[in-house]
């Protein structure tokens, strides 16, 4: 039975390999494989502060290993692990501010058994007891059908700048 439980700073080799298999695995048809490929390098991977902050979660299996990971932010930055962040990330007031979901992953084997539900529904109630009332998030193309059933609305569709010229479609969308 897949535990949920707070990411420890001992997961980050393994949230690398979970976010790697998710992203290629996941990807296929919304992305090419060499968005795919620049995103894994200059985008997606662990983000070290959400961690730090208590506000990642991983979901493990005893014989799979860590299956799903996702969490929710008090900070500004809406997207990317460390290898994308330049500047501070001053936290947010939950009094004018959303909170941010953040870096959900799933194992493509375990997709679609309500792992990521599971994890934002731990992650909307840590927001609210923390004062929130309202939650955004910035989706990849494969995640958008999960939040929007989530009862997320899009605000914009953009595209995510990487260094190397490549670019992938996002959706930023909020949830009251």
């Amino acid at each position: 039975m897949p535990r949920l439980r707070l990411a420890t700073p001992a997961d980050l080799p393994a949230l690398r390999r979970l976010i790697d298999d998710s992203v290629r695995g996941l990807s296929v048809g919304y992305y090419s494989t060499p968005q795919i490929e620049s995103a894994l390098v200059h985008l997606f991977g662990p983000d070290s502060q959400l961690i730090a902050d208590a506000t990642y979660y991983v979901i493990e299996h005893e014989s799979d290993g860590l299956v799903a990971a996702g969490g929710w932010s008090r900070r500004r930055t809406t997207h990317g692990g460390d290898q994308a962040k330049e500047a501070d990330d001053p936290l947010l007031d939950p009094a004018h501010d959303a909170a941010r979901i953040r870096a959900f992953f799933v194992q493509p084997g375990w997709a679609r058994r309500g792992l990521a539900r599971q994890l934002f529904e731990t992650c909307a109630g840590e927001a609210a007891k923390a004062g929130f009332r309202r939650l955004e998030l910035v989706s990849t193309l494969p995640g958008e059908p999960l939040y929007r059933a989530l009862g997320f609305v899009e605000v914009e569709r953009l595209v995510a700048p990487l260094p190397d010229g490549a670019g992938i479609q996002v959706v930023r969308m909020v949830r009251q």
